[in-house]
């Protein structure tokens, strides 16, 4: 199969820091190409994948300071326009733009939506492009969303299992990875590992939206002898950092979509303490691969209890369900049933069209049988 793949151009694919949308990419795009198919990967430049790269930006426009990717992105949408007769399917992991510009060509694209959906800015947007098949990465990112949405499948993320390798062991610390913000609850974690009395070490990007947020909210809280904050971390310190954590913590307050953290802690056998927010109950098995919570007492009492969680089971739930390879099979599975559809419309359009032997008649029959068609639709006249 022919298959292109649309990345965001804020971070390269895979990412250098945080980013995970693109990191998703990056493995969904390595699993088509091992399983032997034709993948070209729209990204920007400091991208490394093993399909064809076509470079849309010369540098991730995030670490370039470019703030507004609109112009950027279009640009790319038109290149991917110019090149659409070269796939098969074209899989967009960029939200908006492609419903209103491949509306045409819907019937062999579909989108992705990695973000919150609880908002409601994009519905009329999906409600006037109702023709663009959507995926979504959990059925709890599907509720808000209107009636009638042409949903395709529900596909969890999946990651390459070497990217967090297994460590029976763990370590004595809680983590906290991921980006400061008010949703995020970074000021839950702390407040967990003071009541656990456990140390904490967060690893955590500041978008300079929630600068202020940081600066006022959560700085005050790091002057603590069991908190220590890292700052942003890349790839490699983090298979580090989650497989030397006793515990991951997740205590967020908003719709989680996914939470690609959580199936990272799983990969390297660390348990999850979360909050039943969003994708939390789908994502983790509570008692297998952590523990699902609502009060900080309740997360203080299973961050002590995390060392008696079986590291082995928490790895092996994460190979059942949350690999790279299976998110590809999920993913080809919907390419072929969005193909099938797209086919059995063309086969309906062609047994409702006039008999292709009327064209071959002579003008005088086709008057002829004008006229019959006329009194078969209008017997009275």
């Amino acid at each position: 199969m022919r298959i292109a793949l649309v990345a965001p151009l804020a971070e390269a694919v895979p990412p250098k820091l945080y980013g995970g949308t693109e990191r998703v990419v990056s493995w969904l795009a390595e699993a088509l190409v091992r399983q032997g198919h034709r993948v070209a990967l729209f990204a920007s430049a400091e991208s490394e994948t093993a399909a064809e790269l076509i470079v849309c930006a010369p540098q991730s426009l995030r670490l370039a300071g470019i703030r507004d990717h609109l112009g950027s992105t279009l640009a790319m949408l038109r290149e991917v326009r110019r090149r659409a007769n070269d796939f098969d399917i074209i899989h967009f992991h960029i939200d908006l733009l492609p419903q209103a510009l491949f509306q045409d060509l819907a019937h062999k694209c579909l989108v992705t939506l990695h973000g919150r959906l609880d908002l409601l800015d994009a519905f009329p947007l999906y409600q006037t492009y109702p023709e663009m098949p959507l995926v979504s990465i959990s059925n709890a990112q599907r509720r808000p969303m209107p009636p009638h949405t042409n949903w395709l499948a529900t596909i969890p993320h999946g990651l390459m299992p070497d990217v967090c390798p297994f460590n029976p062991d763990g370590g004595g610390y809680l983590a906290f990875l991921g980006r400061i913000s008010p949703e995020k609850r970074p000021d839950r974690a702390i407040e967990i590992a003071k009541h656990a009395g456990i140390p904490l070490k967060i690893a955590a990007k500041v978008d300079v939206v929630d600068r202020m947020y940081f600066k006022t909210e959560i700085e005050p809280l790091l002057d603590h002898p069991l908190v220590e904050f890292i700052g942003e971390i890349d790839e490699i310190q983090k298979a580090e950092f989650l497989g030397k954590a006793r515990a991951l913590l997740f205590p967020i307050d908003w719709p989680e979509p996914f939470g690609l953290v959580m199936i990272e802690a799983m990969s390297a056998g660390t348990p999850v303490i979360a909050w039943s927010n969003g994708s939390v109950p789908e994502v983790i098995r509570d008692g297998v691969s952590g523990r699902i919570v609502d009060s900080i007492e309740a997360a203080a009492e299973a961050a002590r209890r995390a060392s008696d969680m079986d590291r082995r089971k928490v790895r092996a739930d994460f190979e059942r369900r949350f690999t790279a390879e299976r998110m590809a099979a999920a993913y080809l599975a919907a390419y072929r049933s969005l193909l099938a559809r797209a086919s059995a419309t063309t086969r309906l359009e062609h047994s409702m069209a006039p008999p292709a032997a009327l064209e071959l008649l002579p003008p005088a029959w086709e008057e002829v049988a004008g006229e019959c068609d006329a009194k078969a639709l209008n017997p009275v006249g």
